[in-house]
């Protein structure tokens, strides 16, 4: 590592033109300068400099062993300026993992940013299994609901207000329930992702994890809390007949008339507006859904991680029913 060093003095010398100019590029004293020239002069046992009072000459081997330096000074600054770019500009490849459910999002928040980086490469990971971010070399993932513990940095990007939803034809059949205390009786669609320890199973649940839970033959319960308009609170415990892991095949299903979801309302909106779905116990709110964006570490990010979490705050903030 010395002789690195010490080479790209030699190469910065020879350009400056003089120690002394050198050492001032440099920051270094012209006898540090002087220093580690002649330790590399002694260690290849040649001279690389003739030396006068008002100018440096290179010798034949130093006219030989200049280029070699020059490039290895060039490899060092463009090895800065690399860091200073990934700082600075966002540039190389951003890897983003997100749940189905929220797949069709990422577009929309990303495309204002790479369609200004144009040094900026987009990996997108849509999948609602679990999946191990740091093999997986993610920069960001969207996580929606209660967030497992983990090492990973947790942004809150909004809390999304979440409904009840069925099908009109569903509730031709089934009946309208108009209290909480009807709601057990009627066909129920869920998550069926096995809950962690005191959570419960809500919209677009996707927290951090490195492995697949364990599968289970148990029937998939929830509970919900609802806040009546006066804000008085009544929970119900609800037992699905249908279960998933996706939250979109859920709203298809639901929008089929097989029974009622819990469903985030900025992905129910269009259904709503078109009549697909209707709301359920409209006077009645349940909690938020809150979402995340999961990220290794604060300080020394990338600008591309960093101008990628800019814009996914702006954008969810946009959604229906969606407060920061």
């Amino acid at each position: 590592m010395d002789d690195l060093k010490a080479m790209a003095v030699f190469a910065e010398t020879v350009d400056a033109g003089s120690m002394s100019a050198a050492a001032r590029r440099l920051q270094m004293t012209p006898s540090a300068v002087s220093q580690a020239i002649r330790a590399l002069e002694s260690r290849g046992g040649v001279t690389l400099l003739h030396r006068s009072t008002r100018k440096l000459a290179l010798t034949e081997a130093g006219e030989r062993y200049y280029p070699h330096c020059r490039r290895l000074l060039d490899a060092g600054q463009a090895a800065a300026d690399s860091l200073q770019l990934a700082r600075d500009a966002p540039s190389g490849e951003l890897r983003v993992a997100a749940p189905v459910g929220f797949a069709g999002h990422i577009a929309p928040a990303l495309a204002p940013l790479l369609a200004d980086a144009p040094l900026l490469r987009l990996r997108l990971l849509v999948d609602d299994a679990m999946i191990d971010l740091i093999e997986a070399r993610i920069d960001i993932a969207v996580r929606a609901g209660r967030l497992a513990d983990s090492g990973w940095t947790a942004r809150r990007l909004c809390e999304l207000r979440t409904v009840l939803c069925a099908a009109p034809d569903y509730l031709a059949r089934h009946g309208t329930p108009l209290a909480p205390e009807e709601l057990p009786a009627h066909q129920w669609l869920a998550l069926g992702r096995a809950p962690q320890a005191g959570a419960r199973t809500g919209p677009a649940a996707a927290p951090d994890a490195v492995a697949a839970p364990a599968a289970s033959s148990r029937a998939v319960t929830m509970a919900l809390d609802l806040t009546a308009p006066d804000g008085a609170v009544h929970g119900v415990a609800l037992q699905a007949r249908i279960a998933s892991n996706s939250q979109v095949a859920l709203q298809q299903m639901c929008e089929h008339g097989l029974g009622i979801a819990h469903l985030a309302e900025a992905d129910a909106a269009p259904a709503l507006q078109r009549g697909a779905l209707v709301r359920v116990l409209p006077a009645w709110r349940l909690a938020a859904l809150p979402v995340a964006a999961l990220t290794a570490r604060r300080d020394g990010e990338a600008a591309k991680v960093r101008a990628a979490l800019d814009h996914l705050k702006r954008y969810f903030a946009t959604l229906p029913g969606a407060a920061a």
